[in-house]
């Protein structure tokens, strides 16, 4: 299977340093829950909080490159998080993680490692390839957790396959192709921003892989870095 995304003119015009990279793991047993992803959780929330603290947060450069991007894409990053600090955030501030799937617990563990926003979707419900582009006024988004599909203005940065929206650019993924108990292949998305470099952000789809294996099981295929 050949991995591509297309960039739409608009995106390009604006965002002209934007990357993404993109990482497949094929045979994964995703389990409700293990020890092995438990004592993940525990290694990295201990490095996490021996590394940071919430008032210097803002002042990371990782923290900050998403932030400016936020305020490009007209949203306000002191509200909605980018989803690397948003569960950097909670750890600091002595709150659980969210507990979904080692498979999901994994990738999360390494958004919060790296602080770079990372999705995981079902390799198997998308239909390739995907595409970069601003979304349509008032196409409709399901978003994991809602109770009913929203509206979408015409200036939100997304990420979509050939017939849906997977995720609003960078922080909340579609409903429909989220991974779950059946999932076993994978598609971890790692997502740029002006200021972070490729190579930030192969480490971080190449650290979700390894914690995915580690927990889950499964092979991992090449780790590419996209650009327009």
């Amino acid at each position: 299977m050949e991995l591509s995304v297309n960039w739409s003119r608009v995106v390009i015009e604006r965002f002209p340093e934007l990357a993404l990279c993109i990482g497949v793991v094929r045979g994964v047993k995703n389990q409700r829950a293990s020890p092995k992803i438990e004592e993940l959780k525990r290694q990295v929330i201990t490095e996490a909080r021996r590394e940071h603290t919430v008032e210097k947060l803002k002042d990371n450069p990782v923290v900050r490159a998403y932030r400016d991007l936020y305020w490009k894409l007209d949203i306000d990053p002191t509200k909605t998080r980018p989803s690397g600090e948003a569960l950097l955030r909670r750890v600091l501030h002595g709150k659980p993680l969210p507990a979904i799937s080692t498979v999901v617990d994994a990738y999360n563990l390494a958004s919060l490692k790296t602080i770079i926003p990372l999705s995981g979707f079902d390799l198997k419900l998308l239909k390739l390839p995907l595409h970069l582009r601003f979304s349509r006024e008032n196409e409709e988004f399901l978003g994991i957790g809602m109770q009913k599909p929203i509206k979408l203005k015409s200036n939100m940065l997304v990420l979509a396959d050939e017939t849906q929206i997977l995720c609003i650019y960078p922080h909340r993924d579609a409903d429909a192709t989220k991974i779950t108990a059946d999932t076993k292949e994978v598609m971890i998305v790692g997502y740029g921003a002006p200021g972070i470099s490729e190579q930030q952000l192969q480490s971080a789809v190449e650290t979700a892989i390894s914690f995915i294996k580690m927990t889950s099981g499964g092979e991992a295929e090449a780790i590419k870095v996209f650009k327009p």
